[in-house]
């Protein structure tokens, strides 16, 4: 007899979606998880998290992130939180210059044409359509659109987790907090699971464990992934009545390349800031020697870079600046698949910088594979054959 059915490690934003499926199914599931999650050591913190059904990173994605604004509803039912918040998210690039994003070429386009084939409710505006409805937007090219999504918006990251964890409990899921994953041995007809508190015998193990997955399981993963630091700022507000009431989130796509882009949140209640963010994919490290300080020169420069003149009301005063971690693979696509030596470890890795909208839906989808259950949702766009 195994301890459990099925493990889960890490206790993320696809870990403790994983979970709570689980647990819903009536598995019996254990989570492990090195913090007490939420946490903001990896990569689901910092307040926010845009949400968006089209998906400019390829059609594959979006049954996912519609599947996610469901559960999100049910969960906000079952326990009384607010996770989801539908302020729309518009996105905006030049139509007639290349605009990239998550290393995606005509990343606007593609939205549109994604929205098209799904159905999702948008609107496509003219650079004069986005000055007249939403005119803290500065420098705005002549040649720029919009892509607008009113059901779009931002979910809240720990508030997500949190539900989903303290669901799983209440549905007979156990968890292990502050509970370190030292390795994972492969025997005849179980799976052991070496913790800092002792093994743990299980049939089926998923590891979500984000920055620490290529350590954990080293190839082929540590030949595949590669984890970013990234820096979240939130600038305060000069002039907060020039930022509408009606205010998106945005994404906006002001040059070329993957790092001529800012996406912002609009101010929520009571803060009088904004957070801003952006990207970079050049400077590698891990997750147990990135630098969790933000420095006052890497605000500076992500104001006058990419803010500055650009959204109205808003100051180079930082009230608050964060770091994460993105883990990513070489497409700065998805990994979710078996381990190609260990047909009983389950693989949710490398969300890139965009997965935490996706997340809920990708739970469901990996219970239903766990539990050998029919999965709705196509996984073979997300496999390791593609880096064969």
């Amino acid at each position: 007899m195994t301890d459990f059915e099925i493990a889960v490690v890490g206790l993320g934003a696809m870990g403790s979606a994983t979970l709570y499926q689980l647990a819903k199914r009536g598995i019996r599931v254990v989570g492990i998880d090195r913090f007490d999650p939420p946490h903001a050591n990896g990569s689901s913190h910092g307040d926010t998290r845009i949400t968006r059904r089209a998906v400019g990173e390829g059609d594959a994605y979006a049954p996912f992130v519609i599947k996610s604004h469901d559960i999100w509803r049910e969960l906000e039912a079952d326990t009384g939180e607010q996770l989801l918040t539908e302020c729309g998210t518009l996105i905006m690039a030049s139509a007639d210059q290349p605009n990239s994003h998550h290393g995606k070429p005509d990343f606007l386009g593609k939205s549109i044409r994604c929205a098209e084939k799904h159905g999702i409710d948008h609107e496509v505006l003219s650079v004069n359509a986005i000055r007249a409805r939403f005119p803290h937007y500065r420098q705005l090219r002549p040649d720029d659109i919009g892509y607008f999504e009113p059901g779009g918006g931002y979910v809240f990251p720990e508030r997500c987790i949190a539900a989903q964890l303290r669901r799983a409990e209440e549905l007979g899921a156990q968890l292990m907090r502050n509970t370190p994953v030292e390795s994972i041995e492969n025997h005849a007809r179980s799976a052991q699971i070496n913790t800092a508190s002792g093994p743990v015998s299980v049939e089926q193990v998923v590891v979500a464990a984000g920055a620490w997955t290529a350590p954990l399981l080293g190839p082929p993963f540590d030949q595949l992934l590669t984890v970013n630091r990234q820096v979240l700022h939130w600038f305060e507000l000069d002039e907060p009545e020039r930022i509408p009431e009606n205010c998106p989130v945005a994404i906006w796509m002001h040059g070329p390349s993957n790092t001529d882009y800012f996406y912002s949140f609009p101010p929520r209640p009571g803060e009088n800031s904004m957070k801003v963010a952006t990207e970079q994919y050049r400077v590698s490290t891990t997750a147990d020697d990135v630098d969790r300080q933000v420095t006052a020169k890497e605000s500076s420069a992500m104001f006058d870079d990419h803010v500055k003149n650009r959204i109205a009301g808003v100051s180079p005063r930082v009230s608050k600046a964060v770091a994460c971690v993105y883990t990513v693979t070489p497409d700065l696509g998805f990994i979710l698949d078996r381990h190609p030596a260990n047909d009983r470890l389950f693989v949710i890795s490398a969300c890139s910088g965009h997965g935490f909208k996706h997340s809920a839906g990708i739970g469901d989808a990996i219970a239903d594979v766990i539990s050998r259950e029919a999965s709705g949702i196509e996984l073979a766009p997300f496999g390791l054959m593609r880096f064969a």
